[in-house]
């Protein structure tokens, strides 16, 4: 990075005002968290369905055990007991967010190889995302866990959704289960029993993460409040509900110290679907239309006044940087979509995009 970036990124840092992890509160349509912010209403993922940048910061310190094992976090996680890797991949983001924008790349597993998107990223821009998304669509635990494991040993940040049914299976299901969510979220019910064993399944594949020392932005339920997928179909109580049942099992049943949770909306935004400070640590927005998704980062900060990071967490075509910058939106990351979105993508844009001095990619990562 170069030395102008992270001059500009000291001086930026210390007049931020980032209260991430602050003191727990509800949702409140009138409160503003210490962010600045803005994006426009999108369309589906998959067709259906944040300030001025600067260099990344230095990622905080090691205990004095050399193992993080004492590390001490300097922004509070959702979960007190997550991990010293956990800590610090937050630490960093809560740092960056309002300076710098992480680079993310949505992967897929049908175009001959895994690294299908990262192989032409790496082409078109000489660089490689500091972020890769993952989905455990189709029951694709091994093969997550697996690809997972190999980015965070090139030094790089993982994000994991997850397109499933009910009982599991993939992107179909997600969209046409429509289930009796009395039925679904009473214990001991045949529906509940199979999405629980569902989601079991999962949470083993997250401890196989947690015990190899991978930290996942782990982002379940995406685009909850465009109710198109049948988590939001019961309308906000009842996602709701699921979301903190989900958090609960996750973090005191399964022990998942390593997971940072990442409340993702629709590019709606829509009021009264927050599951509560307690239950998150960043909330996002999506759309594909091609804009900076300004309208709901507007909508996004006032979803909370306890100063969560912001992520643009699905977009078809990212813009320029200094689109960003003039909407006033610099969000913690962007992701761009699989395959045509990615490809279809402006070359000469996303090659500027990679190569701005204010979004991080792969190699400029410190170690977390």
């Amino acid at each position: 990075m170069k030395k102008t970036a992270v001059l500009i990124c000291i001086i930026t840092l210390a007049a931020m005002l980032c209260a991430c992890g602050a003191e727990k509160t509800g949702e409140n349509a009138d409160s503003t968290p210490s962010v600045t912010a803005s994006a426009e209403d999108g369309k589906n993922d998959d067709g259906s369905d944040s300030e001025t940048g600067g260099s990344p910061t230095s990622a905080p310190s090691a205990d004095d055990n050399g193992d993080g094992s004492d590390y001490v976090a300097k922004y509070e996680l959702s979960n007190s007991n997550a991990d010293a890797a956990a800590k610090r991949t937050y630490d960093y983001l809560c740092d960056t967010f309002g300076t710098c924008i992480l680079s993310c790349q949505q992967e897929s597993t049908w175009m001959g190889s895994p690294d299908y998107e990262m192989n032409y990223i790496e082409k078109t821009t000489g660089k490689l995302p500091a972020i890769r998304g993952l989905d455990f669509m189709n029951g694709d635990f091994d093969g997550v866990v697996k690809r997972s494991k190999e980015w965070h040993s090139k030094g790089g940040i993982v994000t994991i959704c997850w397109h499933t049914g009910i009982n599991g299976l993939g992107y179909q299901e997600s969209l046409n289960d429509n289930p009796d969510f009395d039925k679904l979220l009473t214990e001991g019910t045949p529906e509940y029993n199979a999405m629980i064993e569902n989601w079991d399944k999962a949470a083993a594949a997250l401890q196989e993460l947690r015990d190899a020392g991978v930290t996942v932005l782990w982002r379940p339920f995406h685009e909850f409040d465009g109710q198109w997928f049948w988590w939001g179909k019961g309308g906000a109580e009842n996602f709701k509900k699921l979301w903190q049942m989900m958090y609960d099992r996750f973090t005191d049943e399964f022990d998942l110290t390593n997971l940072i949770w990442v409340l993702g909306y629709s590019g709606e935004v829509k009021d009264n679907w927050y599951p509560g400070d307690e239950y998150c640590d960043i909330i996002g927005s999506d759309t594909y239309d091609n804009s900076t998704n300004k309208k709901a980062w507007d909508r996004l900060l006032k979803v909370t006044d306890a100063g969560k990071p912001l992520a643009f967490h699905e977009c078809g075509n990212v813009p320029s940087v200094e689109k960003f910058e003039s909407d006033g939106c610099m969000w913690s990351w962007f992701m761009i979509w699989h395959t045509d979105y990615i490809t279809g993508n402006n070359k000469t844009n996303l090659k500027n995009v990679y190569n701005s001095d204010k979004v991080i990619t792969l190699d400029e990562l410190p170690e977390l």
